[in-house]
């Protein structure tokens, strides 16, 4: 396991921190009801295959909660799970995949943008989830950029932190930290269970 500093990463596991429910609720394409009905909202969003399901299913300690693949674009709609009935986990579909057709990239483009910018669907927390090892894209940047002009609150996720080799690991994280300035960031691995507590206590605070 890397040697990961205490600003980027939290081990150990609290039994206070507990996921004691959670439920696929439903997904969604257009303004729907149940996105006005009071419960806190925290969107997940990052490019194709950046392993959104993954960590939305080690977070929530159920292996086949969000649907993986291996497949870039799977998800294609906003996938809404209810976590101990007190807010949802918002699974946006992944952009930036370069080999869908340009109509299904405009799609999902315009999905995102709808949800996210658009609509009058607010947003506790948008986690934008980036592969810690490639570090931002020019798609993750543009995301940042975006998310930062419509005044969301950001919280950066830097996932597969197990595929960065120990002797790269502070170097990675500190150029991604100066690209995202004072955003705060979290290392994770769902492979190596790093970060979890550190997620779950941000997206869970009152």
């Amino acid at each position: 396991m890397q040697n990961i500093p205490s600003e980027y990463a939290i081990f150990c596991y609290d039994e206070g921190m507990q996921i004691k429910s959670a439920i696929f609720v439903k997904g969604i394409a257009k303004e729907d009801d149940i996105l006005e009905n009071g419960i806190p909202q925290i969107a997940f969003i990052g490019r194709s295959n950046v392993g959104k399901s993954s960590i939305i299913n080690s977070l929530t300690n159920q292996k086949d909660l969000a649907i993986t693949s291996s497949f870039p674009g799977r998800t294609q709609q906003v996938n809404l799970f209810l976590i101990n009935k007190a807010f949802y986990l918002v699974d946006l579909p992944g952009y930036g995949f370069a080999k869908a057709s340009k109509e299904g990239r405009d799609r999902i483009q315009q999905l995102i943008n709808w949800y996210l910018f658009t609509s009058e669907y607010e947003q506790k927390i948008v986690v934008l989830i980036i592969d810690a090892n490639v570090g931002l894209t020019d798609n993750d940047l543009e995301m940042l950029r975006s998310l930062e002009e419509y005044n969301k609150n950001i919280l950066i996720v830097a996932n597969k932190v197990d595929k960065i080799k120990n002797s790269e690991y502070q170097k990675k994280l500190k150029q991604i930290q100066d690209l995202v300035g004072q955003h705060k960031i979290i290392a994770y691995s769902s492979k190596n269970k790093i970060g979890i507590n550190a997620l779950f206590a941000e997206v869970s605070q009152k």
